[in-house]
């Protein structure tokens, strides 16, 4: 997968060797009010939480990203949360290489009928990202995020 610039954008799951990279991962500052200001809660939730598995976002080899997925065990959905491009390559393309690679990954799952996320309709570029993905809204909420779903094997 390429991003705008002709990079090759690749996942990596977060190790010793580049964490400090993905938690140094920061949003615009206007995008404060809908993301972490850091990767680094991101990580933490994976570390912490075991439903949580973060990857790194590399263009060209250099983590330029963040983003994790899981599994709901109560009811086997898988979920994509913590998608942060940092600030300097957004509008690249770079996050929907990612995610499109991460649907593929999924979407590879036996047991994967269908992928869901959360976003703040304010939030304009996730706004036009994920639709354009294929996320449709289910008409739940979860705080002030609606929640969108795909199901990867559905047409």
């Amino acid at each position: 997968m390429r991003d705008r610039l002709g990079r090759t954008v690749t996942l990596a799951p977060v190790d010793e060797d580049n964490w400090r990279a993905v938690a140094d991962v920061r949003p615009r500052d206007d995008q404060r009010g809908h993301v972490a200001a850091l990767a680094a809660r991101y990580v933490l939730l994976s570390l912490r939480e075991e439903v949580w598995n973060s990857l790194g976002v590399l263009a060209d080899g250099e983590v330029v990203g963040h983003l994790m997925w899981g599994r709901d065990p109560t009811d086997g959905t898988y979920w994509i949360g913590g998608v942060m491009v940092d600030a300097e390559c957004q509008g690249d393309g770079v996050g929907r290489a990612a995610l499109r690679l991460l649907l593929r990954l999924l979407a590879e799952r036996p047991d994967c009928r269908e992928i869901r996320l959360t976003y703040h309709p304010a939030n304009r570029a996730a706004d036009r990202l994920y639709p354009s993905l294929g996320f449709v809204p289910t008409g739940e909420w979860e705080d002030d995020e609606q929640v969108v779903v795909l199901r990867p094997h559905d047409g």
